[in-house]
This record gives C-alpha cells, sequence and structure tokens, in this order.
C-alpha cells in the first residue's frame, strides 16, 4: 500500500526544508519533556515514532524505565539509533489497530470492473495493545492514518467524498477513544494552511474529530512546505495542537 515510500517522502521532504522544520520539531519535543516531567511514567508508548525527528529518545530514556517505540515499519538508522538505549524496544505493528489489513483484504484486489460499492464493510478496529503501555505518546500520526487506506480506496470502490469525510473521522476517532483510555500526549496537526502561486491563501480542517479537554495544551504553526513548492507550486503550513490528557 505504498508505507515504505510515504516514509521516504517524509524524510525526504523534511531534508528539503533546509532546516524549516527545526521550530516545530523542537516545539514538539519540548512538550513531550513537560509531559513527562508531569505525569513521571515508568512505561511510555510512541505510536508513530517514524525518524525520531520529534522525540527527545535519549532524554526521555533517562527519565523513565522502559519505552516502546511503535510503527507500521522502522527505518533501518532507527535501529541503529536505539540499540545503544537498553530501554528502549522497537515494535513493527499497525498503529491503526489493523485498518490495513482490512482495507487490503477487502478492497487490495479489486478492479475497476467490481470496485466497492461503498465504504460501509470496512469495519475501523482501534488499536489494542499486548501490556500496558503506560503513557500514551500519538506522534503526528493522527490525520495520517487515513491517507494511504483512503488513497487505495479511492481507486477500488465507488464511494463518494461524503462517505470519505465520515470514514476519515471514524478512524481518528477511534483513535482518540484508545488514546483516553490511558494518560497519553497527543501531537497532531488540526488545519492545513495552502498559499497557491498568486499567494492566495485557503485553509482545510485536517481534524474532522472532536479533541476532549487537555490538562495541557499548547498549539504552534508547522512550516511544512515554504522553501520549495510543490508541483502544484503551492506551499502548506500546518496548525499544530499538543495536548496532554
Amino acid at each position: 500500500m505504498g508505507y515504505y515510500n510515504y516514509q521516504q517522502g517524509l524524510i525526504l521532504r523534511h531534508l528539503n526544508q533546509d532546516r524549516g522544520w527545526d521550530s516545530h520539531l523542537a516545539r514538539c519535543r519540548d512538550f513531550i519533556l513537560k509531559a513527562i516531567e508531569l505525569v513521571k511514567p515508568s512505561v511510555i508508548t510512541v505510536l508513530g515514532s517514524g525518524w525520531l525527528m520529534e522525540l527527545p529518545l535519549a532524554e526521555m530514556a533517562e527519565r523513565t524505565g522502559k519505552i516502546v517505540l511503535i510503527d507500521i515499519v522502522h527505518p533501518p538508522e532507527v535501529a541503529e539509533q536505539t540499540k545503544k538505549l537498553q530501554n528502549v524496544e522497537v515494535s513493527e505493528e499497525d498503529v491503526s489497530g489493523g485498518l490495513i489489513e482490512e482495507v487490503w483484504k477487502k478492497a487490495g484486489r479489486k478492479t475497476i470492473f467490481n470496485r466497492l460499492t461503498s465504504l460501509e464493510t470496512i469495519v475501523i478496529p482501534e488499536y489494542k495493545p499486548v501490556e500496558d503501555p503506560g503513557l500514551v505518546i500519538s506522534l503526528n500520526i493522527l490525520t495520517q492514518l487515513e491517507i494511504l487506506p483512503e488513497k487505495l480506496l479511492r481507486k477500488k470502490s465507488k464511494a463518494t467524498d461524503e462517505d470519505f469525510i465520515d470514514f476519515k473521522k471514524e478512524i481518528q476517532e477511534r483513535h482518540l477513544g484508545f488514546l483516553m483510555k490511558y494518560p497519553s500526549i497527543l501531537i497532531s496537526d488540526i488545519v492545513e494552511v495552502v498559499f497557491d502561486s498568486t499567494g492566495a491563501r485557503t485553509e482545510k480542517n485536517t481534524l474532522l474529530a472532536e479533541i476532549p479537554e487537555a490538562r495541557m495544551k499548547e498549539e504552534w504553526i508547522w512550516d511544512f512546505d515554504l522553501l520549495h513548492a510543490d508541483y502544484n507550486r503551492q506551499k502548506s503550513q500546518f496548525k499544530v495542537f499538543a495536548g496532554l490528557f
């Protein structure tokens, strides 16, 4: 479904910005450390650890007994970075709880001649940890869980734009429902701000679900793609929410 390419694309996007992401990454790391200082967890589970760009891993390892990094696939560089930290474990799991397999099973082998008529048969699961996750960190994945499943289903189903809005909202609600069962940190984009080649600005809500009230929260702007415009000559920012629950 393209997860390897998607992950590679993220690091290339970061490198192309020539330090343009530095402020966002620093805000992520600072918020995580402040939250850990408040909660003082003995176990931390990170969902969507990715390239560890937003994660102050060494500092976290000094402040807790065990850290579990979970993602659908880990870059080889992550194994190299973590092997010196004895209390850090790496696990490859679908952090959507099985949505990838569900979508592929129901639609992966469909063709243009037998596309799914709707998304009603797609069961949207909730992630279930194999052990007590302690403090859960959801790291810039709330609005990303839907991207590649939606991309496949756009090709393999007859679903409408309205159907996909409901689909994405339910995925986000499932993820938030899981987070609210544990002490948790949520860091996620909530609005995308796009500037076209003329400088005209448009905003699109990437957050469709309702975030519960947090005990500590911050918001900031992530200059996602301002230095080098994309192939449509567009540039973009994200409004980011960080909350401790």
